[in-house]
């Protein structure tokens, strides 16, 4: 049984909290005693309840994210625990690219997100203490599509690992969490195209199923909590099976 009290005293500062896998995380860590702080692209997006302070900047205007960590760290203070989550996609395969995609992608995906978190987590090693986390995707283990975003979310899972081993003896522990599919809005635009797309997308997974924003939310606070005390530089997938094998090669082609 996991502490209702497990992050008390904690500050949790979490990007893209407005989103379907950041509103999971924040309620969870909220849930679990954390004081949340969130922060997204717009005020609208950040009316969770679970909030404890409120931060608005864009991960694609690098004057925005300058003026937010000094105002995040005057307001709430260096926080504990950080969740890199922030992050988009829509160009889907390598026709689809065009030099303003590729630019855009990695843009947020990968420059914003470390501009964003580099300041916070070199405070966080002068204090001597944090957990990091960072979402990335099972884009940046296998190839499902969204090249530019896969291209971003390795480079996530590289710089994670620079933190966990650099800073490591500064008290620092960084991991990642790669979602595979989750039934979020960001399936909203391919089920416009076609409202069979998430059966079709469930014969692909071992479990037969694609995992749910409350099932993410927990890997990564195990990871941010101090269960995980001895894991760092971690890339964990939470995929219901999918980088494990492909079930499809096995039922067509074995079994036939």
């Amino acid at each position: 049984m996991v502490s209702k009290a497990e992050f008390a005293g904690k500050t949790a500062l979490v990007t893209g909290a407005g989103g379907g896998l950041g509103s999971a995380i924040v309620a969870l860590l909220a849930e679990r005693g954390a004081r949340v702080v969130g922060c997204d692209q717009s005020e609208e997006a950040l009316r969770s309840p679970h909030l404890a302070s409120r931060h608005v900047f864009d991960l694609l205007d690098r004057a925005s994210i300058e003026v937010a960590i000094p105002a995040i760290i005057e307001k709430d203070g260096v926080p504990d625990i950080l969740i890199n989550n922030a992050g988009w996609t829509r160009a889907e395969t390598l026709p689809a690219l065009t030099a303003e995609k590729i630019e855009h992608e990695l843009d947020l995906n990968l420059t914003g997100v470390m501009l964003f978190a580099d300041p916070l987590i070199k405070a966080m090693a002068a204090r001597g203490s944090g957990s990091i986390v960072f979402i990335s995707s099972v884009n940046a283990i296998a190839h499902f599509g969204n090249p530019a975003y896969a291209a971003a979310k390795a480079g996530i899972n590289a710089y994670a690992k620079s933190v966990a081993v650099e800073l490591g003896r500064s008290g620092l522990r960084a991991n990642v969490v790669c979602p595979g599919s989750i039934r979020t809005a960001a399936w909203d635009h391919r089920l416009a195209k076609n409202p069979d797309i998430l059966a079709k997308l469930q014969r692909l997974y071992p479990l037969g199923r694609i995992v749910d924003a409350t099932e993410v939310a927990e890997a990564v606070a195990f990871l941010a909590s101090e269960r995980a005390s001895g894991i760092t530089g971690a890339v964990v997938p939470v995929d219901a099976g999918l980088t494990a094998g492909f079930l499809p090669f096995i039922d067509d082609i074995l079994g036939a």
